[in-house]
């Protein structure tokens, strides 16, 4: 925020005129804080900035690109992001993470115009076909579930996103909400028109509340604009959503667990069968998937399951984001096709440890 206003106070006193957007962040941890300017020649990046660096910005013509000791280049030509298949997280840091005109100008709301055109049986058989796989622990195929809660016989069913992130030195669920939550929501959307729910709501657990502000402001804006509510996007299909805080238990981010703090009650964890597919919040069949899955959805459905299903290898299809954190030099955000080495993320993305010292152990 003080570099915001810097920025803004010292264009003013120099009466130059800019437009200052508030982006998500790129997943380039090791950098921020990130300033990119839009060039003729791309966006050009000041990496560790502080107010106290913005006179001398201005200066060195930085609105023009110009050299600066804080200057890296072209953002989108660093290694790190250049050799990255970012799918699921293709936006972020490029958008401003609550305007729909800019989800809009980058490929938002194709995905969900594709599943209006298809039906809900159909539409789980293209989520079953790209492979895609739950991104939690388990790595249940997601079309199956959808397609279970489908074929259930119940006049309620609900959209569950599991967004109780409590494992140590995880972020990436946090990175979708804070920086591009509209696909969370357009996810969501598709996810109740393949499986016929009505209803969704996003567990999010209480320490995040920056993710929670944001939610709460895309699903206003995203409802006034006729993405939610009685008719879809104009269609048929009705679907609402809403924002659920959790309490902090660790325990909730296990799905029945989770569906009993949603239900008011103590998170504790339900005994199995019946399977939350087919009982599940309130008693009524319930996809429970996390953010990355629900997020991955959009990409699938844009663009299509056989797209979707070229990158990984074996039964694990598509891309996955890996966490780097820690003492690592390079800390941050990686989305890589299924495949790929560790050592390959630690040392060729990840840059090796920060002290400098051999490599010991990595919690994966």
């Amino acid at each position: 925020d003080a570099l915001a206003a810097a920025i803004v106070a010292e264009a003013e006193r120099r009466g130059v005129a800019i437009e200052l957007i508030r982006n998500g962040s790129r997943g380039l941890l090791w950098l921020e804080p990130l300033v990119e300017v839009g060039t003729a020649a791309g966006r050009v990046g000041y990496a560790n900035l502080s107010a106290a660096d913005v006179p001398a910005l201005f200066d060195a013509n930085w609105l023009d690109g110009g050299a600066h000791p804080s200057g890296i280049g072209l953002v989108d030509a660093l290694p790190y992001l250049a050799r990255q298949q970012r799918l699921t997280f293709a936006r972020i840091g490029l958008t401003d993470p609550l305007s729909i005109d800019d989800y809009l100008k980058h490929d938002g709301l194709a995905g969900l115009k594709n599943a209006l055109s298809l039906d809900g049986g159909t539409a789980c058989e293209l989520l079953i076909e790209s492979g895609l796989r739950g991104r939690g622990g388990a790595a249940f195929p997601a079309g199956i579930k959808w397609r279970t809660v489908r074929q259930a016989s119940a006049t309620q069913k609900y959209i569950v996103c599991n967004a109780d992130e409590g494992d140590s030195g995880t972020f990436s669920d946090r990175l979708i909400m804070e920086s591009d939550p509209y696909c969370l929501i357009e996810g969501m959307i598709i996810a109740g028109i393949a499986t016929g729910a009505t209803l969704g709501y996003i567990y999010v657990r209480s320490e995040y509340p920056h993710a929670i502000a944001a939610l709460e402001t895309a699903i206003e804006r995203a409802r006034e604009a006729g993405w939610l509510g009685e008719h879809v996007l104009g269609s048929a299909h009705a679907f609402d959503l809403h924002v659920a805080k959790g309490a902090g238990s660790y325990v909730c981010g296990e799905e029945t667990a989770l569906l009993e703090s949603l239900e008011g009650k103590r998170g504790v964890v339900r005994a199995k069968p019946p399977l939350p597919a087919l009982a599940g919040l309130f008693g009524q069949p319930t996809v429970i998937n996390n953010v990355i899955t629900l997020a991955t959805a959009p990409v699938i459905f844009a663009r299509g399951a056989a797209f979707y299903r070229d990158y990984g290898m074996g039964r694990s299809r598509g891309t996955l984001p890996f966490q780097l954190a820690g003492n690592i030099r390079h800390g941050g955000l990686v989305e890589l096709a299924f495949g790929v080495t560790l050592r390959e993320l630690l040392f060729d993305y990840g840059g090796g440890t920060a002290s400098g010292r051999p490599a010991r152990a990595a919690q994966v």
